[in-house]
């Protein structure tokens, strides 16, 4: 049929929007829908598509792009320096794995060549599944969630390594001396890989991005991924191993998250049929069949990756605790195992029986993922229990407390500002000057380029984009300022910077008032409108030219900002889904005030009304040094540096304000 390939692939999409709508209701992980989906719709069953072959050659790319990822997500100078928790754990778990993995395969009766190779396949666990139940559960900073990624992050870095010895381990390589020439030809490429990080794929960007065209950008991108695995493939390698060192390339880039941004939709879409492709491979009536075979497989599995995972995370120097925690929630096979099991079909090293049973089970340990992560504390603090009471203590006592941060310029409690222009440059500026960390997002390289040799916390990329907001710590930060002129990206920001930060405080500049409505639907809690204040500088410029006096013109000013902004703030209520004690604070506004020498309230005491008997403001909070003290009683003494938090509406802290101002 002339779109025969099309068909399939749109049966295939169609089934799996319905699968996965079904399985998210019972939160299974999207990878166990994509499996079920080719399971339904493969010829084992319903038979809906039977040419597995060309849906599998989509589906390699996929893998290719999956690798790509994986590349532009790791930095060298980064695992260097966590070099102790990956090399360490992860290398103690892949190869104790391998080996016992490969110790029980050879007493089964297996060959030494496939009872290796099954050690390859149970090594891997899920990277894509773990780490999403992570970040949903808000566990990724926990010890456990990090010590997790450590390991993760090794096993990743295997998986190219196990993929060049699989054509060995099924007799298709010529012994050492061929392991010898694909090492020598993979360093050749890695050393090309490294000068092209250094020198050419900066400069292609940089050429680039000047023409500010998403669609150049995103070419370049599959130009390069795609063409370094067809040069690795041309020279005897893989077409992974390739994408793998293209990503790595890109990595260590200024340009690696808004890489991502871009490419991460089109991996997961190939992704997915490649899933899909997997599914279709798995016979139902054999998983029914031999259940007990499978069961058996999935607890030999599940064992003995709990048992090595936990050990590593202890020989770590992690608490007990933490150790087991780490050991169970990574007692699953992971998505890499698939890609590993497709290369071992081709080079006899699983045989069809074999590979049901590694299908079967795989996704027994996947779908089993999300239990793990609830019920690894509880059964981890009663195993400690008994351990504690039967092991000595200096076995079991862990002085690790962190693990792994991938984070650039690692914060909390921050500021964003998207947008390093003017306004951006003067946030920027006034956040230094009071101590407050800030991370900034600019679009424009050339600014990127050279604020980062001023050692400005700046990131190249577009913030509108879940990765790159994820790169500045959204979830961590407690302000940000969008300053940037493009109304429609304005507001696509907002939408997404809420819905990953429900607590966020987003300041927003845009031209328009009539754009201000439409904002504070999306989630922000403050617009600045450049139409209105442009306008306020105007009028005040005019009735200086006509020597109206300076009182007067703020008097004005503040009259105008009044109405205005209590009808800006109306709009605010008005979007916001929020209630609380807000609501009762409508007209009433927020200053701080420093009492500084010589003002009218240096030296005077609360009870003496001063402030609030002049103005009719209300003191909150005092400030001194480092000391806060919440509604100060009475007999408070206003000192030289304090800080005064006041609460009124806008003409009563206009007043208020005068008093701490030695010149009035």
């Amino acid at each position: 049929m002339e779109f025969g390939l099309l068909k399939d692939i749109v049966l295939l999409l169609g089934l799996a929007l319905f699968t996965l709508i079904l399985f998210r209701q019972f939160k299974i992980p999207s990878i166990i829908g994509f499996l079920a989906t080719g399971i339904i719709a493969g010829p084992h069953a319903l038979g809906f598509v039977n040419n597995i072959h060309e849906v599998e050659q989509m589906a390699e790319i996929g893998v290719v792009l999956l690798l790509f990822t994986i590349g532009i997500e790791f930095s060298l100078k980064e695992l260097l320096r966590i070099r102790d928790l990956v090399l360490w754990g992860g290398g103690i778990q892949v190869g104790l794995t391998i080996g016992l993995v490969a110790v029980v395969s050879l007493l089964l009766g297996f060959t030494p060549a496939q009872s290796v190779f099954f050690g390859f396949l149970v090594s891997l666990s899920s990277t894509a599944i773990l780490m999403k139940l992570l970040m949903d559960a808000g566990e990724m900073d926990t010890p456990h969630g990090k010590a997790a990624l450590g390991i993760l992050i090794f096993q990743d870095l295997c998986v190219v390594p196990l993929m060049l010895f699989v054509p060995f381990l099924g007799g298709a390589g010529s012994g050492i001396a061929g392991i010898a020439i694909v090492s020598a030809k993979a360093l050749v490429v890695v050393v090309i890989a490294h000068f092209g990080a250094r020198f050419a794929v900066p400069w292609i960007f940089s050429q680039v991005v000047r023409t500010r065209s998403r669609e150049l950008f995103i070419l370049t991108i599959i130009f390069i991924g795609f063409g370094t695995a067809w040069l690795t493939a041309m020279a005897g390698l893989s077409l992974a191993l390739g994408a793998f060192i293209a990503g790595l390339a890109i990595s260590e880039s200024e340009y690696s998250h808004q890489v991502m941004g871009d490419i991460i939709p089109f991996r997961d879409a190939f992704l997915s049929l490649f899933f899909i492709s997997v599914g279709m491979l798995l016979d139902p009536v054999f998983i029914l069949s031999n259940p007990l075979v499978i069961l058996a497989v999935v607890a030999l599995i599940v064992s003995i990756k709990f048992v090595v995972a936990a050990g590593a995370a202890l020989a770590l120097r992690f608490p007990v605790r933490v150790a087991l925690t780490s050991g169970l929630i990574l007692a699953q096979v992971g998505e890499f195992a698939f890609v590993l099991s497709h290369a071992g079909m081709k080079y006899g090293l699983l045989t069809e029986k074999t590979y049901q049973v590694f299908l079967a089970s795989s996704v027994a340990t996947m779908a089993l993922t999300p239990l793990y992560l609830t019920f690894a504390s509880p059964i981890a603090e009663r195993v400690a229990a008994i351990l504690h009471r039967l092991l000595p203590s200096f076995l079991l006592k862990g002085s690790r407390t962190t693990g792994v941060s991938h984070a650039r310029f690692p914060m909390e409690g921050h500021v964003i500002i998207v947008g390093y222009g003017v306004n951006g440059k003067n946030v920027a500026k006034v956040l230094t000057g009071n101590g407050i960390h800030y991370i900034a997002i600019e679009a424009n390289h050339l600014t990127v380029k050279s604020e980062r040799k001023k050692g400005i916390k700046i990131i190249f990329g577009d913030a509108s984009r879940p990765e790159t907001l994820e790169h500045a710590h959204i979830n961590k930060a407690r302000i940000m300022v969008v300053a940037i002129s493009d109304a429609t990206a304005t507001r696509r920001l907002v939408s997404q910077a809420r819905s990953m930060n429900k607590n966020v405080h987003l300041i927003v500049r845009t031209r328009y008032i009539t754009e201000m409505e439409p904002l504070y639907a999306l989630g922000a809690n403050e617009v600045i409108p450049e139409e209105f204040e442009t306008s306020i500088e105007i009028f005040s410029r005019v009735l200086r030219n006509y020597l109206v006096p300076h009182d007067r013109i703020e008097e004005c000013i503040g009259e105008i900002r009044k109405d205005s902004y209590q009808m800006f703030r109306s709009m605010s209520r008005r979007n916001s889904h929020a209630v609380g004690i807000s609501s009762y604070l409508a007209g009433s506004e927020l200053i701080t005030c420093r009492v500084q020498t010589g003002s009218a309230v240096e030296g005077s005491v609360l009870h003496d009304g001063l402030i609030k008997g002049n103005s009719g403001a209300t003191i909150l909070a005092i400030k001194r040094g480092d000391e806060v003290v919440s509604n100060p009683d009475s007999a408070w003494q206003l000192q030289a540096e304090d800080v005064v938090l006041l609460l009124g509406n806008p003409q009563q802290l206009s007043v208020a304000s005068t008093l701490f101002d030695p010149s009035n």
